[in-house]
């Protein structure tokens, strides 16, 4: 299977060579021919790949430990699930991955495109051969995936602790699925960049992807919050992490797309903006990619330092240098159709929520590279920590989320005074009296009160909107006002599905002010002693060592503390904190010691328990015990997001996909006279 797989390489090596060669060469002299042959190509490209993987995944599960990566990334005790995922645990595999990953969305994008897109496929087959084959090249030439070693060892090493939880199993796949899918946007405005056709049609060819790629990379975002808040144990979610960083960049350059384009769509403004756009957001993904994989930062995510870092490093370069001077020479072509009217408009919201995601973005990109700059001109790392992201970053994100309530409410082109007053009146009055409800109750951060303020003007927008849409349809129809809000979301599910992701933000900013009030204790405890916690909510938790257990279980040896929990007297159960040490079949331990916290989660706090160690190897624990304030909203919020962006998605959604009496023609003015 080794060499097979390994032969597997070398095809999809010459297969996405040729389907480069043809893509472009059919397109640029419009031979049908080898047009033909690039779509064949990226087929072809996809089957050589799959191979590749079988094979690898054949020789995991057969335990093959001749082979380098099978041998540094599991072992014979390691649990069936996660040999599944060891395709990607490692940077061999995980490059694998993502090369077939990508050549799938290759053929896809060739399969699924309409009729009326013909045009760009060649360029587009040019350009995802062109990638795919990069990645094949550095599997072949310097991280290949079923080099062999001289011996073969009786067990492997294992999979890092850290990667052993559910959440690793799909955090990474679904970040592989958000890099990977921004190179078919990529590839489309490449070629609508070559062909000339740069009128708003390559936008209906890409938007779906786009969407695609947003909606993957927000889910991967959501569960890797996840997995280090219950797997790394510092108490938190996120800590401005290189890697996280260069996994949130691309995402806040889709989501700057996703806005504008409705501008170009609706006036024929912001061209070369949205070109820009996606060129920056698959440069970011690529550059994400050399920072994780080239060990130029020290992350927990990050792979181990190798020659592949300068592979990616000259790739983004070339890259970069051969999109933008193209791009510059079409730089005439993309004149606008309008101009902005009035600062007080709609194109002017969606404008200033464009410049408030692309400051974040560039902010976070200083931060992260700062260290490696500073090195590199005074040969000392000066470490850029949460406190500069956080003073940058906050303003930033909560004037971006005042504009997220501003933009529904102003109309295009030009706005009036009569119709700012009338479609400001609820949402302001609703942020003003959730601002007095918090100064009563007695909050006083600013940044806490103004993110759950402001949280409280964006829901009420969102709720007129959909309110004056269902009273609408409701006069209309005569429908009942819950199946007339169903019913238009069905019928423009790209704005009410939209809008349910507004929801989902602010959730998501709810509970990332709840942070603000977080409390924690450590305690050293001999079993039957206890510490005591107050919570911003004025509870008063008391903690009790109940005692210390040790046993063996599947790969590991744990360590388990149990502990009582009462809060206000009043008992609450048990939860239990381990420390874990990962043995191979032989019984050697394999990597440093992993911590899994304990956690009691509800709607206002999470309690959140992390066992130190032990006292001299007796029963003495010692403990770290956190108040997580509106924790449980973070997540919650992730499902509302992901909900908005699935129904953005779903196919239909014009007023052809509706059910039931067809709208008359007052229908639509009557809905526009509401807002």
């Amino acid at each position: 299977m080794t060499l097979l797989g390994h032969l597997s390489l070398w095809l999809a090596f010459l297969v996405g060579l040729w389907g480069a060669v043809t893509g472009f060469a059919g397109g640029l002299q419009g031979r049908a021919d080898l047009q033909q042959s690039a779509r064949h190509a990226t087929v072809a490209l996809f089957g050589a790949l799959v191979v590749a993987v079988i094979s690898l995944e054949v020789a995991i599960f057969r335990h093959d430990f001749n082979i380098e990566y099978v041998a540094a990334y599991t072992s014979r005790n390691l649990p069936t699930f996660y040999l599944w995922s060891a395709l990607y645990a490692g940077q061999k595999g995980s490059l694998l991955f993502w090369a077939t990953v990508l050549s799938l969305f290759a053929m896809l994008a060739q399969l699924l495109t309409s009729r009326r897109h013909r045009a760009y496929l060649p360029y587009v087959a040019g350009v995802t051969c062109l990638v795919a084959t990069f990645f094949v090249t550095v599997l072949l030439f310097a991280a290949n995936p079923f080099e062999r070693m001289a011996f073969t060892p009786v067990d492997g090493r294992g999979m890092n602790p850290q990667l052993q939880n559910p959440g690793m199993v799909f955090h990474p796949p679904m970040l592989y699925l958000g890099y990977i899918s921004i190179t078919i946007p990529f590839a489309f405005a490449i070629a609508a960049l070559l062909s000339k056709k740069l009128d708003a049609d390559w936008l209906v060819a890409v938007r779906k992807w786009t969407l695609v790629s947003w909606l993957f990379l927000a889910v991967g975002l959501l569960l890797g919050m996840w997995w280090a808040y219950v797997e790394l144990g510092w108490g938190g979610y996120w800590a401005w992490d290189p890697v996280e960083n260069a996994a949130l960049l691309p995402w806040l350059v889709m989501t700057a797309f996703l806005h504008s384009v409705m501008i170009q769509e609706k006036r024929g403004m912001l061209k070369k903006w949205n070109l820009a756009l996606i060129i920056g957001a698959w440069l970011l993904s690529i550059f994400g990619t050399f920072i994780t994989r080239s060990g130029v930062i020290a992350s927990v995510h990050s792979f181990t330092q190798s020659s592949v870092g300068y592979f990616f490093l000259v790739f983004l370069v070339v890259a970069a240098a051969a999109s933008f001077t193209l791009y510059a020479t079409r730089l005439p072509l993309l004149t606008a159709e309008a101009r902005l009217e009035s600062m007080v408009s709609r194109e002017a919201s969606f404008l200033f929520n464009n410049l408030l995601f692309i400051g974040i973005a560039f902010s976070v990109l200083w931060g992260t590279l700062f260290p490696i700059l500073s090195e590199l001109v005074q040969g000392t790392k000066v470490t850029v920590g949460p406190p500069f992201f956080n003073q940058v970053n906050v303003p930033l994100g909560l004037a971006l989320l005042a504009l997220t309530g501003i933009g529904p409410l102003i109309a295009w082109r030009r706005a009036s005074m009569p119709n700012l007053r009338r479609q400001f009146a609820v949402p302001v009055t609703a942020g003003v009296f959730v601002f007095l409800i918090l100064m009563v109750a007695g909050m006083r951060d600013f940044g806490a009160l103004m993110a759950v303020s402001l949280g409280g003007f964006v829901v009420a927008t969102v709720l007129q909107e959909f309110a004056r849409g269902a009273r609408a349809r409701h006069r209309q129809f005569g429908e009942p006002v819950a199946l007339a809000a169903l019913r238009l979301i069905g019928r423009n599910r790209r704005r009410y599905g939209g809008y349910i992701v507004h929801l989902g933000i602010v959730l998501l900013f709810v509970g990332f002010a709840g942070m603000a009030f977080k409390t924690e204790t450590q305690a050293t405890l001999r079993p039957g002693e206890s510490a005591t916690l107050k919570s911003p909510y004025g509870h008063v938790y008391t903690l009790t060592h109940l005692g210390v257990s040790q046993y063996h279980a599947l790969n590991r040896e744990v360590t388990a503390a149990l502990v009582d929990v009462r809060r206000d007297g009043k008992p609450l159960g048990r939860l239990k904190t381990e420390k874990r040490q990962h043995v191979d079949a032989a019984g050697n331990p394999t990597f440093e010691p992993s911590t899994e916290v304990g956690i009691r989660s509800g709607l206002r706090e999470d309690l959140y328990i992390v066992l130190g160690g032990l006292v001299d190897g007796t029963e003495q624990a010692v403990y770290r015990f956190t108040i997580n304030p509106l924790v449980w909203w973070v997540w919650f919020g992730g499902y509302v997001l992901v909900l908005g962006g699935l129904i953005v998605l779903w196919p239909g959604g014009g007023p052809q996909a509706v059910k039931g009496p067809r709208p008359q023609a007052g229908y639509a003015v009557k809905l526009e006279a509401e807002r």
